[in-house]
């Protein structure tokens, strides 16, 4: 099975892509924020991420650069 981390400030948004993940056999991991997002990141075997690029506190692009610094995950970029 493979982990998805799906990070959007928008709830309707956030559960939608969550119930497609879900329906399709992904495990999916959930963030509001920024921060939520990286410490899911550090304490989970995560194999992509889908990330909201305008959010409150971190954007996105912000999310993506810390990332990057140690980690090799793909991600997909909402707007």
């Amino acid at each position: 099975m493979y982990n998805v981390l799906v990070c959007d400030d928008d709830k309707a948004i956030l559960d939608s892509v969550e119930i497609y993940l879900q329906n399709e056999g992904y495990k999916v991991y959930r963030a509001t924020n920024g921060i939520e997002a990286l410490t899911v990141a550090e304490n989970t075997e995560l194999h992509c991420i889908i990330l909201d690029i305008m959010m409150p506190g971190m954007d996105g692009l912000t999310v993506t650069s810390k990332l990057r610094k140690d980690k090799n995950i793909p991600i997909i970029l909402l707007s």
